[in-house]
């Protein structure tokens, strides 16, 4: 069907397709950073180490203890479970959108940017969450903790400007059967 150029711009104008599989990804993979870096390889904090000043009443399992280090792996393992499955979703909606040239995609400044979007907004939202209204766990616990909490989100915030504007400046990528100059 024939489009007149001003129909066309409207099409390019239209949200990417590839923001939705993007964003997923980076909270997905954004939670995988926290959990293996912070959680896991410098122990600075789980799920549940600071339950003992949260503001929801959790009850407290001290990590320092075996029985408190077994039920704050637990929790980990469940928050890592639903990090692989953003990861999994993501990549499932990518790839229901994708039909032809996915080496394409996947150097792409766009999804690339998205994901660094997603990311950013798991920093934000878990930031603000679990270390500032819930108060179940920290960055770093003890002295100059809500520093790092604060860096953390400015990390967050960072990721999500900085992956807007990757995007961007990405090369407009059109789908299997959509217009050619939509932007992905």
């Amino acid at each position: 069907m024939a489009t007149t150029s001003g129909e066309a711009r409207s099409d390019v104008s239209r949200p990417a397709s590839i923001r939705l599989p993007g964003i997923v990804l980076g909270v997905g993979m954004g939670g995988f950073v926290d959990g293996i870096l912070l959680h896991q390889l410098l122990r600075w904090h789980h799920m549940l180490s600071g339950t003992d000043r949260d503001r929801v009443g959790v009850r407290y399992y001290d990590p320092g203890t075996v029985s408190g280090l077994e039920m704050n792996t637990v929790w980990d393992g469940v928050f890592h479970t639903v990090c692989w499955l953003s990861v999994l979703l993501g990549l499932a909606i990518l790839y229901s959108r994708v039909t032809h040239d996915r080496r394409r995609v996947w150097t792409s400044r766009v999804l690339w940017g998205w994901m660094f979007v997603g990311w950013g907004l798991f920093n934000l939202i878990e930031g603000v969450l679990d270390h500032h209204v819930l108060g179940i766990h920290h960055v770093r616990a003890g002295e100059g903790q809500v520093w790092w909490d604060v860096g953390f989100l400015l990390l967050g915030a960072l990721f999500l400007a900085g992956g807007y504007l990757l995007q961007r400046g990405g090369r407009p990528f059109a789908p299997a059967g959509r217009f050619e100059g939509r932007r992905a």
